[in-house]
This record gives structure tokens, C-alpha cells and sequence, in this order.
């Protein structure tokens, strides 16, 4: 069997250390679309390196995203990678990422899931640098065709719809060279920036990264209902629930209660189809 369940969740972590500076910081930022206007005060506290806060969502290509790469090599995970694919992401903070770092990424498999026609992996990836606990950020990793073994189905992540018009509403519009610059940031697959590998996963033309959305979102609620503090996050979780292009515009739906926002995303040109779904930022 390609997965082994108890074998993947018993296997030993693995330790990776990783640095990070105010340039992978500005990259991550400008890979989201910030800094337009390029000399708004509120946008260059993403983009000028005398003024820096780290949006939290940056957990998810710190180091490289190494927790996730050493996840499907673990012992008991043996699987096809073009069978795998994001179903979700969740990022919980301890305390604000700094804008220089060097910390140990732990990685574990957490959970293995069966779902019937498919497996999800829980890759569980912690963060300490000398001062302690930085995040901890589970990618939800869906792998077709490697389900029917038996295992546990796994909580339900689906959340009931919002009721009433949203709070906040704003649209976003992911420039065209976007994927180019976002995978800068460590995220080389081909299916986001070479048009004839894209054809062959069955795209019309490369997709936008899902984490790449994610980011844009966060930053999106951040600034508009969290007075653009990023240190009031303290976790952030959302379903891949559907695939946006370069040019496309993201419409971003909020619902505001006490310490916990609820999002939707939606493509705008493509009759608003889901992008991200079961979203959920909760803060201070």
C-alpha cells in the first residue's frame, strides 16, 4: 500500500533550520500585490525595510516551504505527486514573525485521513527560534486515488454559510505577471508560470499559487477590518476550493464577530466561482 498510515504518523520529526531577512519578507510582500500605490503609508509597511511588519501568512514559504517537501518523504509515504494536491492550510502564530530570523522547522505527518476515493495528509510544521515557539502551520495535502484503506475520515472542516450581507467587501486584482513573482518566494512548480504544462494538467493557461491567495486574502482583512496590525492575527485556516487565473479578480467577502472574521473568496469573471472557502482569520 503506498501510504502506511500508523508508519507515517509514528515516523520520527524532521528538523530543518532556516534564516530569513527583510528581503524575503519584501519579496514574499510584493509576490501578494502590495505596494500599489508604491508611497502609501499603509502599504509601505509591507514593502519599505524601515517600516516592516511581516504578514503572518509569510509561515507558509518560510524556509522555503521545507516542512511540506520533507513531509511527503516521510517513511510510510509513498505516492504519486501528480496525484497530490493543497486542500488547506492553516497557520497558527505565537507571537509576530520577525522581520530577521533564524529558527528549527520541525515536521511531522499529524494525521492521515481517509476519505474513500482519496488519503489527506495533515503535515504539521513547528517553528521555535531561541526565544521559542514562532507557529504552527498544518498543510492539508489531498491525494487522490490512495483512499480505501480502512482509516479514520477525519473532522469535517466545513463551516455553515454566512448569513446577512458581509461586512466588508473588496475586490483585488491579481496583475498578470503575479505567479512569476510569487514563486520567488519558493514555490518552482511549473503548472503557475509555463502555458504548455498547464495545458497538460488540463488548464487553459497557469494558475495562481493557492497560498499565494491566501496571502492576498489575509492581507485584504488585515488591512481592512484589523486596522492593518498584523500582530492581532492569532491563527488563519481556509479550503483550496477552486483555482484562480493571472488577470483575474478575487472578490473578497468578510463577516466580522468578536475575534473571529469569516471570508469568502470568489473569481469575479468566472460568475464567482469559490476560490477559497471554509475561511476563518481569528484575532486579538
Amino acid at each position: 500500500m503506498p501510504i502506511d498510515a500508523a508508519k507515517a504518523v509514528a515516523a520520527e520529526p524532521r528538523s530543518a533550520e532556516i534564516t530569513w531577512d527583510h528581503k524575503d519578507i519584501q519579496l514574499y510582500h510584493l509576490g501578494l500585490g502590495a505596494g500599489i500605490p508604491a508611497t502609501d503609508p499603509d502599504e509601505l509597511r509591507y514593502t519599505l525595510e524601515s517600516k516592516l511588519h511581516v504578514l503572518p501568512s509569510f509561515a507558509t514559504v518560510a524556509g522555503a516551504g521545507k516542512g511540506v517537501v520533507g513531509g511527503l518523504s516521510s517513511p510510510g509515504i509513498d505516492i504519486n505527486l501528480a496525484h497530490v494536491l493543497h486542500g488547506g492550510q492553516t497557520v497558527e502564530l505565537h507571537r509576530p514573525i520577525p522581520v530577521k530570523g533564524q529558527a528549527t522547522s520541525t515536521s511531522r505527518i499529524a494525521a492521515v485521513y481517509d476519505k474513500g476515493k482519496a488519503a489527506i495528509l495533515v503535515l504539521r510544521t513547528e517553528v521555535a527560534d531561541a526565544d521559542g515557539p514562532l507557529w504552527t502551520a498544518d498543510a492539508q495535502i489531498f491525494v487522490r486515488g490512495e483512499g480505501g484503506f480502512g482509516g479514520d475520515r477525519g473532522p469535517s472542516t466545513r463551516l455553515e454559510a454566512p448569513t446577512g450581507e458581509p461586512d466588508r467587501t473588496v475586490d483585488r486584482v491579481i496583475r498578470e505577471d503575479q505567479a512569476l513573482l510569487y514563486r520567488l518566494s519558493g514555490d518552482w512548480n511549473p503548472l503557475h508560470a509555463d502555458p504548455e504544462f498547464a495545458k497538460l494538467a488540463g488548464f487553459d493557461k497557469p494558475i495562481l499559487h493557492g497560498l499565494c491567495s491566501y496571502g492576498m486574502t489575509l492581507k485584504a482583512v488585515v488591512d481592512t477590518l484589523l486596522d492593518g496590525d498584523v500582530s492581532r492575527v492569532k491563527s488563519y485556516t481556509t479550503r483550496f476550493a477552486g483555482v484562480v487565473y493571472p488577470g483575474e479578480t478575487l472578490r473578497i467577502r468578510m463577516w466580522q464577530t468578536e475575534g473571529r472574521i469569516q471570508v469568502t473568496v470568489t473569481a469575479v469573471e468566472r460568475d464567482e466561482a469559490t476560490v477559497l472557502a471554509d475561511t476563518i482569520v481569528e484575532h486579538a
